[in-house]
C-alpha cells in the first residue's frame, strides 16, 4: 500500500477511534462532574464516586490523546481498555436488567465497548501504525542498512 495512503488511513482511524473518549470526558463529564456522580455513579453503588469520575477523565483524556497522536499509543490504549472493561461492567449490565427495552439498549452499549476493547486490544498488539510519534521514534532506533 502506498505510504501516504497507510499513514492517512492510520490517522483518520487513531483520530476515528479515540474522539469518543475526548468528547465523552471533555464534552459531558468535567462540565457535568457533579451531575455525572449524582445521576450515574452514586446510583451505582460505587465507593469514591468523585475520585473514580477524576480517574475516568484521566484515562479518557490520556489514553485519548495517547493514541491519536501515537505516543506511547499501546499504553493509552490499555489506559482506554481499562477503562472500556469497568465502564462496561457497572453501567451496561443489561443482565441485571428486567425491561426488554432497557435490556437492548444497555446490550447495544455493550456491544459496542466490546468492540472498542478489540480496537484496544489490537493496537496494544500491534501499535500505533504509520505517521505515529511511536512509528518515528521505532525508524530512528533502528541500526542504518549498510
Amino acid at each position: 500500500m502506498n505510504q501516504v495512503i497507510q499513514g492517512l488511513l492510520s490517522v483518520a482511524g487513531r483520530v476515528a477511534l479515540a474522539t469518543i473518549f475526548l468528547a465523552a470526558s471533555i464534552g459531558n463529564d468535567i462540565p457535568n462532574f457533579n451531575q455525572v456522580v449524582e445521576h450515574a455513579m452514586k446510583p451505582k453503588g460505587l465507593p469514591a464516586p468523585q475520585v473514580l469520575l477524576a480517574g475516568a477523565i484521566a484515562f479518557l483524556i490520556v489514553g485519548g490523546l495517547s493514541v491519536i497522536v501515537g505516543y506511547k499509543a499501546r499504553f493509552g490504549a490499555l489506559l482506554l481498555f481499562a477503562f472500556l472493561v469497568l465502564a462496561t461492567y457497572y453501567f451496561h449490565d443489561f443482565w441485571n436488567l428486567e425491561d426488554a427495552k432497557a435490556i437492548q439498549e444497555q446490550m447495544i452499549q455493550f456491544m459496542k465497548n466490546l468492540s472498542m476493547m478489540g480496537a484496544m486490544l489490537f493496537i496494544m498488539a500491534n501499535g500505533a501504525g504509520a505517521w505515529s510519534f511511536d512509528a518515528k521514534r521505532a525508524c530512528r532506533a533502528q541500526p542504518a542498512a549498510t
